[in-house]
């Protein structure tokens, strides 16, 4: 998963879902990983994390996964829609 913006998880840990903010050692136990990594990530020395750990980040800062995090790696196009159907000269 991408970060989408350092910023944003700063403000979003300033003032987390349940209105009261998180350190990045409180963030990093409530995810599983070593405090530096949330602060790398804080700093823009880092722009990416496991599925898991954004998941757990998303969820103890109270908001959408999709907020924070953007899927990387091989996308999947839509399937085609049928055709318009051409209209036929009376």
């Amino acid at each position: 998963m991408h970060l989408v913006s350092a910023n944003l998880l700063v403000l979003l840990m300033r003032r987390t879902g349940d209105g009261r903010p998180v350190s990045v050692r409180e963030l990093a136990d409530a995810v599983g990983c070593h405090p530096s990594k949330i602060d790398h990530l804080r700093n823009g020395r880092r722009q990416s994390a496991t599925q898991a750990e954004a998941e757990a980040i998303a969820r103890r800062l109270g908001v959408d996964l999709m907020c924070l995090w953007e899927h990387t790696g091989r996308t999947v196009e839509a399937a085609n829609e049928l055709a318009p159907i051409a209209a036929v000269p009376a």
